[in-house]
């Protein structure tokens, strides 16, 4: 009798995680490595938000909690919706976990059943449609191009639509692309889901606060009130406040799903960390003046790293609105033959020759559904970005 699951073999292990534990190897070996797949902020934690913690440490706030979250941080993240969002939420329906991830994963498990579709635009992160798979239900990837700047067409959804859609996951800014929805964008698309009742919407907002070049962030629940009542609006502190890992998501929704998402909760790994919660409320209600000046460095990176990538050969780089990260096509690399004798047949054949060649760790387009592209993040050491596109400029100068 088979041990694993069925159900194991329908996902992939994630493979931004697999390019950094890679990259890491290789620098315990002893190589030079430059590692651009990690999607984290190499900014420190804030002062207060740490003290916060601590002060929780000391004051003995280290039991268990309420499943899905103190009344405190629900409260906060209640005020953080209204203050930054113009969505009014009752604590009964703020849903805290950990990390986005697992806030997403409840919803999915809460909701899907076999054969329900959800609609999830490419380029995604990974982990959309393998959770949907470990769910039951079935990911319908709608494609995106550098044309549409990595976005779907209200017309594209329209397309996508059938009986079976339960969902459409949203991410804005979107990792891996960066691509952002403009209000008219979200309100195109919203129009289309007022004519498709039963399709609910699932709003991954986790980098809201990296936007750049005067972009207006707004989330679709604030630009289409009419589908408040359909609408799970996701969040956290990880990528904004630089808390990646203390591991607190939330969520903002119908009150009925919210409960049936605390049940799959309490049942998997109940209260989030007490002690990171306690920080999260700092997070929120504390001084935000450190997020527009960290993104001074991020728009000077992106603006470093979209350069140097459009004078490499055969690599073609949009600008992106948000996030940190670039998606840039590597089409013109591929059928190249690398000094090494391979032939570069995928975006795949591209990073790995990338990584043994030069010691540069990006993600392959192909993980997120579409290619020949790779991913970079940019949330790492300026200098440490202008040696990794020197190396990728002379990679891409090296093929044949």
């Amino acid at each position: 009798m088979a041990l694993l699951a069925d159900s194991l073999g329908r996902v992939k292990p994630s493979a931004t995680i697999a390019v950094t534990n890679k990259a890491a190897e290789l620098k315990r070996a002893g190589r030079d490595v430059i590692g651009l797949g990690a999607g984290e902020p190499d900014f420190d934690t804030p002062e207060n938000i740490k003290e916060a913690a601590i002060a929780a440490i000391r004051d003995g706030r280290t039991k268990y909690t309420a499943v899905d979250g103190i009344p405190e941080l629900k409260e906060a993240i209640v005020q953080k919706f209204k203050r930054e969002n113009e969505l009014e939420y009752a604590t009964s329906q703020i849903s805290v976990g950990t990390g986005g991830k697992q806030v997403l994963y409840n919803a999915l498990m809460a909701t899907l059943n076999p054969g329900d579709e959800v609609i999830v635009p490419a380029p995604y992160w990974v982990s959309y449609p393998d959770m949907v798979l470990l769910a039951g239900g079935e990911p319908v990837a709608v494609e995106t191009s550098q044309d549409t700047a990595y976005k779907m067409t209200a017309e594209a959804l329209e397309a996508a639509i059938t009986p079976k859609s339960k969902w459409l996951i949203l991410n804005s800014p979107s990792n891996p692309s960066g691509a952002a929805y403009t209000r008219n964008e979200l309100a195109a698309i919203g129009e289309v889901l007022k004519r498709h009742p039963h399709v609910w919407v699932m709003t991954d907002d986790m980098y809201e606060h990296l936007v750049y070049d005067d972009f207006a962030f707004t989330t679709i629940a604030q630009v289409c009130p009419e589908l408040y009542d359909r609408t799970l609006t996701v969040n956290g502190v990880s990528k904004a406040y630089a808390m990646t890992g203390w591991r607190i998501g939330y969520a903002g929704g119908p009150e009925a799903l919210i409960k049936a998402m605390a049940k799959i909760q309490s049942q998997s790994t109940s209260n989030p960390c007490s002690i990171s919660q306690w920080a999260a409320v700092e997070a929120l209600n504390g001084p935000q003046g450190f997020i527009a000046e960290n993104n001074i460095v991020f728009k000077e990176r992106r603006d470093l790293v979209v350069s140097m990538l459009n004078q490499a050969s055969g690599i073609s780089c949009p600008t992106p609105e948000g996030a940190f990260y670039v998606f840039p096509s590597c089409a013109g690399l591929i059928g190249k033959t690398a000094p090494s004798g391979k032939t570069l047949e995928t975006d795949e054949d591209v990073v790995t020759e990338l990584l043994e060649q030069e010691g540069v760790a990006v993600v392959q387009g192909t993980a997120f559904g579409t290619g020949p592209n790779f991913r970079i993040s940019y949330a790492t050491a300026t200098e440490a970005l202008e040696r990794a596109c020197e190396r990728i400029q002379r990679f891409c100068g090296s093929l044949s």
